[in-house]
């Protein structure tokens, strides 16, 4: 069963093959891949691909994503999750993206925070973690003011646009006791 997590003003759902149009949207555009490490798609057939990929992951316990709803508004504005979720090592990255006509309204603080959450007291972790690359200034705030800290950073690790980019990698612990 897909666990649906619910905000102030956020549904985060399972994502279905009528979100292909909403994962296209947040998926081509320039603004919201040019952090990514993955070129923009071009076709609805690579969105229902998505799709496709995150169903896989989460029937194989390999990582778990949402759409990002809002509440009064039926549609995706983005999607969160964990990937390369291991439950024998408790760990897991978070990843999330929105569309950016949602951005700077408290969205992306408010669905990552939930998803933490869901992460430390139902999926058991201890260990999230977080790769950024070092230009992405409201992606390395965000994960800052939640709590998580840089532990370093990966040299030439993704490539976006055929150039090797820096990444920060971060890690949040779950408290123990």
């Amino acid at each position: 069963m897909f666990p649906i997590l619910e905000t102030e003003r956020l549904r985060l759902r399972e994502i279905v093959h009528e979100d292909a149009q909403g994962i296209f949207n947040c998926f081509s555009n320039n603004d919201v891949m040019r952090y990514y490490g993955q070129d923009p798609i071009t076709t609805k057939e690579q969105a229902e691909q998505f799709v496709e990929f995150f169903s896989k992951n989460f029937k194989e316990n390999r990582g778990i994503r949402w759409g990002i709803e809002l509440k009064e508004k039926e549609g995706i504005i983005g999607t969160i999750g964990f990937n390369v979720w291991s439950p024998k090592h408790k760990r897991a990255e978070i990843g999330y993206e929105l569309y950016p006509n949602y951005w700077n309204k408290g969205y992306a603080t408010e669905a990552v925070s939930k998803v933490i959450s869901y992460g430390f007291n139902e999926l058991d972790l201890t260990r999230i973690g977080a790769v950024v690359f070092i230009e992405n200034k409201p992606s390395n705030k965000l994960l800052k003011k939640l709590g998580f800290v840089k532990e370093g950073v990966l040299r030439n690790y993704m490539y976006q646009n055929n150039i090797p980019y820096d990444t920060n990698v971060y890690s949040l612990l779950k408290l123990q006791g």
